[in-house]
């Protein structure tokens, strides 16, 4: 029972994802991401990595009932206000997500269909993608592929932005509810981004290419942080651009660090902020949404 002289509660924002054992990516660069934008973070493992910043050693997947007792523990103690979904590595354990969001009727969720590691790896098989499909595009708020992911997903190759515009159409068509392609590995001084959601124009945000070796986890800290922001009150297209913005500080803050011989992590730690306290006998989105706003606006750039 709670206590009576509990007035606050955090925004809460579930991982459900992989370890990295070498803490850039995956669930440890969510929770990182989850903490840096005031969030209390929680997570569900679906596999185990051995990995660096050179690359993917071993993968240990979990089996499906220990997937499921995590995220029954948090969901019926704790409670979930967003979740984003990383890497799902079998038909089994997507089938073990999809049912835990109806079970708790999980409505806000970010979904980034990790298949390529930075490295090269690839993460997940082709069942365990048809799978994601069809049990998981329509229950997810939001999916957020990169390129290589997009290209896997609608079979063909993404070399420009009219591709990329094209298969968005496609992945909606696939019964995505909104789909967010990242084009970051287009050539060119110029990254573009193209958010679509049902019954909407296509929305494309470009900014100037950082010039970074520490790339690795991008995919991850992007859809932790739009969950982060849906969770502190922020609308979808809101979250997604205030996302960016974070992302792009973290790159920027990372760019002449070394972390390791590979391609290192962004700076997730930049400008952390305090974690948000929301009123317990109240909604709190007023009070959140102010808050997340203006940290929207100063992340935009």
């Amino acid at each position: 029972m709670l206590n009576p002289s509990f007035e606050y509660a955090y925004p809460r924002v579930l991982s459900i994802a992989g370890s990295d054992s070498g803490g850039g990516a995956g669930i440890q660069a969510d929770i990182k991401t989850f903490v840096a934008l005031g969030c209390y973070g929680m997570t569900a493992i679906t596999a185990v990595t051995a990995q660096n910043t050179t690359g993917v050693r071993a993968i240990h997947g979990l089996p499906p009932q220990m997937l499921a007792a995590q995220i029954d523990a948090v969901v019926e103690d704790i409670g979930v206000d967003a979740v984003k979904i990383g890497m799902l590595h079998s038909p089994e354990i997507v089938k073990t997500v999809a049912d835990a969001i109806d079970r708790h009727s999980l409505m806000k969720v970010v979904l980034d269909p990790v298949m390529v590691a930075t490295s090269g790896a690839v993460l997940i098989d082709q069942p365990a993608i048809a799978e994601l499909v069809q049990k998981l595009f329509s229950r997810a708020l939001l999916v957020t592929p990169n390129l290589d992911e997009t290209s896997l997903l609608v079979g063909r190759p993404m070399t420009s932005e009219a591709d990329m515009e094209r298969a968005a159409h496609q992945l909606l068509a696939m019964g995505a509810q909104a789909v967010l392609i990242k084009g970051g590995h287009l050539a060119g001084d110029t990254v573009s981004d193209l958010l679509l959601q049902r019954g909407t124009q296509a929305v494309w945000m470009r900014a100037p290419r950082i010039a970074s070796a520490n790339t690795h986890g991008t995919g991850c800290t992007l859809s932790s942080a739009i969950a982060a922001y849906i969770a502190l009150g922020l609308q979808l297209a809101d979250a997604v651009q205030a996302a960016r913005g974070f992302i792009r500080s973290a790159l920027r803050a990372g760019a002449s660090v070394r972390t390791g011989a590979g391609s290192g992590p962004l700076n997730h730690g930049f400008a952390p902020l305090p974690m948000v306290l929301k009123p317990v006998d109240a909604s709190g989105s007023d009070g959140l949404e102010s808050a997340a706003a203006g940290e929207a606006r100063d992340n935009k750039s």
